[in-house]
């Protein structure tokens, strides 16, 4: 890589903006595959961040594949309980919000619930990760052999392919196509997270429900997810700690007028919802503290598939992967398969390039299917939030309809 500088494209390394999983799995894959590749991160740290857990089913053989050998028996550790065995059949249990009663039983697997901090931790193992490093814009060599990423701290990287990894609010996504065709599309539902832990008691009780994951949809037209997040000790359940929120139909006026408010009064409003609903959220919600931190968002989406939303990658100089180009709804559970394999599939381009395929026409070609599969997956994502949010339309859910497997496109 050169800083401030130029070097002949030939031996330029690819650039990554931004060092979440699917940044640093396609680090670790084109690592992998002899490919020199600098990571820019725009935090200070690699740590600090909020942390949260996501669902790996089919697109756990692509991730498999990007990290180096023997790596993959590692996984087990990144899991939210390391000490639970993964399954190769589990089963994700719908109940009726204010009942209990058993709605659905999704079977699926092999299922891995996995820690994104834990995840991140291994996958930026043997890196090249830079920080401090907020993208700042994009220019083009004029012979189309490199391109050149500028930070706000006044310094620029050069590299043979710019890849923008860089979340649901990707900056490179807004540089690409300009700040109101690229930024982030806000949609009227909204939830507020809450990570616990309890008294032994306590523990046994909320995880006497199931082991690892459950959801509920509610008459009240809310939706529900509890879970685990945390098992350092398996042996202590007051060391557990639980993870869980209330989703619900709100208005972006309600978001906007609501944007102020403290983590008291979110919580109080979670704590409101739950009046209504049955354990284990009732008990886990009563049992929380007033003044407990909880992490609330508005829910957003933007589809690639839009006209309009095609971006110019300047002859396959300049692409996107992961949340910077499908971010998703997360009641399907999708959002990390889709990552993964969009990482996999663009390390497989590269290799290709490497091997004398022309460079536009590989990137081309990997994001036209990228754009039709995570383009697919946002729309079936965002029905499915609207359906599980609707109580008499639930049931059409596309969670219901198609489980966890990928949408066809």
């Amino acid at each position: 890589m050169t800083v401030n500088g130029t070097e002949s494209g030939a031996h330029l390394p690819v650039l990554i903006i931004g060092s979440g999983t699917t940044g640093l799995a396609l680090a670790q894959g084109l690592r992998k595959a002899a490919i020199t590749c600098t990571v820019f991160e725009k935090n200070a740290s690699f740590f600090g961040e909020r942390d949260w857990n996501m669902g790996l089913h089919w697109g756990a053989p692509v991730l498999e594949s990007l990290m180096p050998d023997g790596w993959w028996e590692r996984i087990q550790g990144v899991q939210v309980d390391p000490h639970v065995p993964t399954k190769e059949q589990d089963t994700l249990n719908w109940l009726q919000g204010d009942t209990g009663d058993m709605m659905a039983a999704i079977t699926f697997g092999p299922f891995y619930r996995l820690r994104r901090s834990k995840l991140r931790n291994l996958l930026s193992q043997g890196l090249n990760i830079q920080y401090d490093k907020r993208l700042q814009n994009i220019t083009y060599a004029e012979d189309g052999q490199s391109v050149t990423a500028h930070f706000f701290d006044g310094t620029t990287a050069t590299g043979c392919m710019l890849v923008g990894a860089d979340g649901a609010r990707s900056t490179m996504r807004q540089i690409l196509l300009g700040r109101e065709l690229g930024t982030i599309n806000h949609i009227p539902y909204a939830a507020t997270f809450v990570q616990r832990k309890f008294t032994k008691e306590q523990a046994l009780y909320l995880r006497s429900f199931h082991p690892l994951f459950l959801a509920c949809a509610h008459p009240n037209n809310n939706f529900a997810f509890f879970g685990m997040h945390d098992v350092p000790d398996a042996n202590d359940p007051s060391s557990w700690t639980f993870f869980f929120y209330i989703s619900w139909q709100s208005s972006l006026e309600e978001q906007e007028t609501t944007k102020g408010w403290s983590d008291v009064q979110r919580l109080a409003q979670q704590k409101d919802f739950a009046k209504d609903f049955c354990d284990p959220w009732k008990s886990a919600l009563e049992w929380t503290p007033d003044d407990t931190p909880v992490w609330y968002l508005g829910l957003t989406d933007w589809d690639p598939g839009l006209e309009g939303h095609r971006w110019d990658n300047h002859g396959g100089l300049a692409t996107m992967v992961g949340d910077a180009v499908h971010p998703m709804t997360y009641q399907r559970g999708q959002g990390l398969n889709h990552s993964v394999t969009d990482a996999g599939k663009l390390r497989d381009a590269m290799v290709m390039i490497q091997s004398g395929e022309d460079r536009r026409t590989a990137v081309n070609a990997f994001e036209d299917e990228m754009i039709k599969r995570g383009g697919s997956e946002v729309r079936d994502g965002t029905a499915n939030t609207i359906l599980v949010h609707d109580w008499e339309r639930v049931k059409q859910s596309p969670l219901f309809t198609k489980g966890m497997r990928k949408s066809e496109v």
